[in-house]
Protein backbone atom coordinates (compact mmCIF):
# COMPACT_ATOMS: atom_id res chain seq x y z
CA UNK A 1 0.00 0.00 0.00
CA UNK A 2 1.45 3.35 -1.04
CA UNK A 3 1.18 6.68 0.74
CA UNK A 4 -1.86 8.01 -1.12
CA UNK A 5 -3.66 4.77 -2.00
CA UNK A 6 -7.38 5.35 -2.30
CA UNK A 7 -6.99 9.12 -2.56
CA UNK A 8 -8.24 11.24 -5.44
CA UNK A 9 -6.46 14.38 -6.62
CA UNK A 10 -7.24 17.20 -9.04
CA UNK A 11 -4.24 19.16 -10.34
CA UNK A 12 -4.79 22.19 -12.56
CA UNK A 13 -2.21 22.93 -15.23
CA UNK A 14 -0.66 19.47 -15.09
CA UNK A 15 0.86 18.91 -18.53
CA UNK A 16 4.21 20.64 -18.04
CA UNK A 17 6.57 22.25 -15.56
CA UNK A 18 5.70 22.16 -11.89
CA UNK A 19 2.20 20.86 -12.60
CA UNK A 20 3.52 17.87 -14.49
CA UNK A 21 5.96 17.08 -11.69
CA UNK A 22 3.08 17.23 -9.20
CA UNK A 23 0.96 14.83 -11.27
CA UNK A 24 3.90 12.44 -11.53
CA UNK A 25 4.63 12.59 -7.81
CA UNK A 26 1.05 12.18 -6.60
CA UNK A 27 0.46 9.29 -9.01
CA UNK A 28 3.71 7.64 -7.88
CA UNK A 29 2.51 8.01 -4.28
CA UNK A 30 -0.62 6.05 -5.18
CA UNK A 31 -3.27 8.71 -5.82
CA UNK A 32 -5.74 8.63 -8.69
CA UNK A 33 -5.14 11.93 -10.49
CA UNK A 34 -7.17 14.09 -12.85
CA UNK A 35 -5.32 17.06 -14.33
CA UNK A 36 -6.24 19.93 -16.60
CA UNK A 37 -4.32 21.31 -19.54
CA UNK A 38 -5.04 23.98 -22.13
CA UNK A 39 -2.99 23.81 -25.34
CA UNK A 40 -0.46 20.98 -25.58
CA UNK A 41 -2.55 17.87 -26.14
CA UNK A 42 0.49 15.76 -27.02
CA UNK A 43 2.22 16.66 -23.77
CA UNK A 44 -0.94 15.97 -21.77
CA UNK A 45 -1.35 12.58 -23.43
CA UNK A 46 2.27 11.69 -22.58
CA UNK A 47 1.72 12.57 -18.92
CA UNK A 48 -1.49 10.56 -18.84
CA UNK A 49 0.14 7.54 -20.47
CA UNK A 50 3.18 7.62 -18.19
CA UNK A 51 1.30 8.14 -14.93
CA UNK A 52 -2.15 6.64 -15.45
CA UNK A 53 -3.68 10.06 -14.71
CA UNK A 54 -6.68 11.44 -16.60
CA UNK A 55 -6.18 14.54 -18.75
CA UNK A 56 -9.03 17.03 -19.23
CA UNK A 57 -8.68 19.95 -21.61
CA UNK A 58 -10.05 23.04 -19.86
CA UNK A 59 -9.56 26.78 -20.16
CA UNK A 60 -9.29 27.88 -16.54
CA UNK A 61 -10.58 31.31 -17.51
CA UNK A 62 -13.87 29.86 -18.78
CA UNK A 63 -16.56 29.10 -16.18
CA UNK A 64 -18.20 26.39 -18.30
CA UNK A 65 -14.86 24.62 -18.73
CA UNK A 66 -14.26 24.79 -14.99
CA UNK A 67 -17.63 23.23 -14.25
CA UNK A 68 -16.89 20.46 -16.75
CA UNK A 69 -13.46 19.87 -15.18
CA UNK A 70 -14.96 19.57 -11.71
CA UNK A 71 -17.61 17.16 -12.99
CA UNK A 72 -14.94 15.02 -14.68
CA UNK A 73 -12.92 14.93 -11.47
CA UNK A 74 -15.91 13.82 -9.42
CA UNK A 75 -16.74 11.13 -11.99
CA UNK A 76 -13.24 9.70 -12.31
CA UNK A 77 -11.85 9.96 -8.78
CA UNK A 78 -12.63 7.59 -5.91
CA UNK A 79 -13.35 10.74 -3.92
CA UNK A 80 -11.93 14.26 -3.86
CA UNK A 81 -9.13 14.33 -1.30
CA UNK A 82 -6.48 16.62 -2.84
CA UNK A 83 -6.72 19.83 -4.84
CA UNK A 84 -3.60 21.47 -6.27
CA UNK A 85 -4.29 24.85 -7.90
CA UNK A 86 -1.30 25.29 -10.19
CA UNK A 87 -2.55 26.65 -13.55
CA UNK A 88 -1.48 30.24 -14.17
CA UNK A 89 -1.06 33.05 -16.67
CA UNK A 90 1.68 35.66 -16.26
CA UNK A 91 0.38 38.43 -18.52
CA UNK A 92 3.66 40.29 -18.27
CA UNK A 93 3.40 44.00 -19.06
CA UNK A 94 4.46 47.29 -17.57
CA UNK A 95 1.68 48.90 -15.56
CA UNK A 96 1.32 51.57 -18.26
CA UNK A 97 0.79 48.86 -20.88
CA UNK A 98 -1.68 46.60 -19.08
CA UNK A 99 -4.88 46.34 -21.11
CA UNK A 100 -8.32 45.35 -19.88
CA UNK A 101 -7.85 42.05 -21.69
CA UNK A 102 -4.57 41.26 -19.89
CA UNK A 103 -5.97 42.22 -16.50
CA UNK A 104 -9.19 40.26 -16.89
CA UNK A 105 -7.48 37.16 -18.30
CA UNK A 106 -4.82 36.95 -15.58
CA UNK A 107 -7.32 37.44 -12.78
CA UNK A 108 -9.76 34.98 -14.36
CA UNK A 109 -7.17 32.20 -14.60
CA UNK A 110 -5.12 32.85 -11.49
CA UNK A 111 -7.60 34.23 -8.97
CA UNK A 112 -11.17 33.43 -10.02
CA UNK A 113 -10.44 29.86 -11.12
CA UNK A 114 -8.55 29.16 -7.91
CA UNK A 115 -11.38 30.60 -5.83
CA UNK A 116 -13.98 28.53 -7.66
CA UNK A 117 -11.86 25.40 -7.26
CA UNK A 118 -11.48 26.02 -3.52
CA UNK A 119 -15.23 26.69 -3.29
CA UNK A 120 -15.94 23.41 -5.12
CA UNK A 121 -13.52 21.53 -2.88
CA UNK A 122 -15.26 22.89 0.18
CA UNK A 123 -18.47 21.29 -1.06
CA UNK A 124 -17.23 17.89 -2.24
CA UNK A 125 -13.90 17.16 -0.55
CA UNK A 126 -13.81 14.30 1.91
CA UNK A 127 -12.93 15.05 5.52
CA UNK A 128 -9.18 15.22 6.04
CA UNK A 129 -8.59 16.58 2.54
CA UNK A 130 -5.75 18.79 1.36
CA UNK A 131 -5.84 22.04 -0.64
CA UNK A 132 -2.55 23.39 -1.99
CA UNK A 133 -2.41 26.64 -3.95
CA UNK A 134 0.68 27.49 -5.98
CA UNK A 135 1.66 31.16 -5.82
CA UNK A 136 5.02 32.77 -6.54
CA UNK A 137 7.93 34.30 -4.70
CA UNK A 138 7.11 37.45 -6.68
CA UNK A 139 4.42 38.27 -4.11
CA UNK A 140 7.34 38.98 -1.77
CA UNK A 141 9.88 40.24 -4.32
CA UNK A 142 8.29 42.75 -6.69
CA UNK A 143 9.41 42.75 -10.30
CA UNK A 144 8.70 45.12 -13.20
CA UNK A 145 6.00 43.87 -15.61
CA UNK A 146 4.55 41.54 -12.96
CA UNK A 147 2.00 43.78 -11.20
CA UNK A 148 -1.14 41.99 -12.37
CA UNK A 149 0.40 38.53 -11.95
CA UNK A 150 1.63 39.32 -8.45
CA UNK A 151 -1.70 40.79 -7.38
CA UNK A 152 -3.64 37.78 -8.67
CA UNK A 153 -1.30 35.41 -6.86
CA UNK A 154 -1.60 37.41 -3.63
CA UNK A 155 -5.32 36.67 -3.81
CA UNK A 156 -4.54 32.96 -4.12
CA UNK A 157 -2.59 33.11 -0.85
CA UNK A 158 -5.50 34.78 0.94
CA UNK A 159 -7.97 32.18 -0.35
CA UNK A 160 -5.90 29.42 1.25
CA UNK A 161 -5.61 31.24 4.56
CA UNK A 162 -9.37 31.75 4.82
CA UNK A 163 -10.14 28.21 3.60
CA UNK A 164 -7.91 26.86 6.36
CA UNK A 165 -10.15 28.61 8.89
CA UNK A 166 -13.45 27.71 7.26
CA UNK A 167 -12.71 24.04 6.48
CA UNK A 168 -10.53 23.18 9.46
CA UNK A 169 -13.31 21.63 11.54
CA UNK A 170 -13.47 18.85 8.92
CA UNK A 171 -9.74 18.19 9.08
CA UNK A 172 -9.19 19.82 5.69
CA UNK A 173 -5.94 21.78 5.44
CA UNK A 174 -5.21 24.62 3.01
CA UNK A 175 -1.74 25.97 2.30
CA UNK A 176 0.14 27.91 -0.36
CA UNK A 177 3.55 27.14 -1.86
CA UNK A 178 5.74 29.93 -3.24
CA UNK A 179 8.22 28.56 -5.81
CA UNK A 180 11.32 30.57 -6.50
CA UNK A 181 13.22 30.45 -9.79
CA UNK A 182 12.25 27.02 -11.07
CA UNK A 183 13.64 25.69 -14.32
CA UNK A 184 10.53 25.46 -16.46
CA UNK A 185 9.63 26.44 -20.02
CA UNK A 186 7.70 29.42 -18.61
CA UNK A 187 10.71 30.69 -16.68
CA UNK A 188 13.07 30.36 -19.64
CA UNK A 189 10.58 32.01 -22.00
CA UNK A 190 10.27 35.08 -19.79
CA UNK A 191 13.89 35.57 -18.67
CA UNK A 192 17.20 35.95 -20.53
CA UNK A 193 20.01 33.51 -19.68
CA UNK A 194 21.92 36.11 -17.65
CA UNK A 195 18.89 36.63 -15.37
CA UNK A 196 18.65 32.89 -14.78
CA UNK A 197 22.35 32.78 -13.92
CA UNK A 198 21.89 35.62 -11.42
CA UNK A 199 18.99 33.80 -9.78
CA UNK A 200 21.02 30.62 -9.43
CA UNK A 201 23.91 32.57 -7.91
CA UNK A 202 21.58 34.24 -5.38
CA UNK A 203 20.09 30.91 -4.26
CA UNK A 204 21.61 29.34 -1.15
CA UNK A 205 21.83 25.94 -2.85
CA UNK A 206 23.54 27.46 -5.89
CA UNK A 207 21.17 26.40 -8.66
CA UNK A 208 17.75 26.93 -10.15
CA UNK A 209 14.98 24.86 -8.67
CA UNK A 210 13.70 21.82 -10.50
CA UNK A 211 9.98 21.12 -10.89
CA UNK A 212 10.37 17.98 -8.78
CA UNK A 213 11.82 20.08 -5.93
CA UNK A 214 8.59 22.04 -5.70
CA UNK A 215 6.47 18.93 -6.30
CA UNK A 216 8.07 17.30 -3.25
CA UNK A 217 6.93 20.16 -1.02
CA UNK A 218 3.43 20.00 -2.51
CA UNK A 219 3.37 16.22 -2.06
CA UNK A 220 4.18 16.65 1.63
CA UNK A 221 1.33 19.13 2.03
CA UNK A 222 -0.98 16.75 0.12
CA UNK A 223 -0.01 13.77 2.24
CA UNK A 224 -0.88 12.36 5.66
CA UNK A 225 2.11 13.80 7.53
CA UNK A 226 1.06 17.44 7.01
CA UNK A 227 -2.15 17.33 9.01
CA UNK A 228 -0.90 19.88 11.56
CA UNK A 229 0.20 22.37 8.88
CA UNK A 230 -2.55 24.66 7.61
CA UNK A 231 -3.07 28.30 6.68
CA UNK A 232 0.62 28.59 5.82
CA UNK A 233 2.45 30.26 2.96
CA UNK A 234 5.61 28.25 2.40
CA UNK A 235 8.62 29.28 0.33
CA UNK A 236 10.08 26.54 -1.85
CA UNK A 237 12.98 28.53 -3.24
CA UNK A 238 16.24 26.83 -2.27
CA UNK A 239 16.99 29.84 -0.12
CA UNK A 240 16.61 32.48 -2.83
CA UNK A 241 15.85 35.08 -0.15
Amino acid sequence: MTLLSGKGALVTGGSRGIGRAVVERLAADGATVVFSYLKDTAAAERVAKETGAFAVRADMGDRADLDRLFAEAEARLPGVDILVNNAAETGQALIADVTDEIYERVFAVNARATFLAVQWAGRVMRDGGRIVNVSTLNTEVAAPTMAVYQASKAAVEQFAMVAAREFGARGITANTVLPGSTDTDMLRASNPPEALARSAAMTSLGRLGRPEDVAAVIAFLAGPDSGWVTGQTIRATGGLL
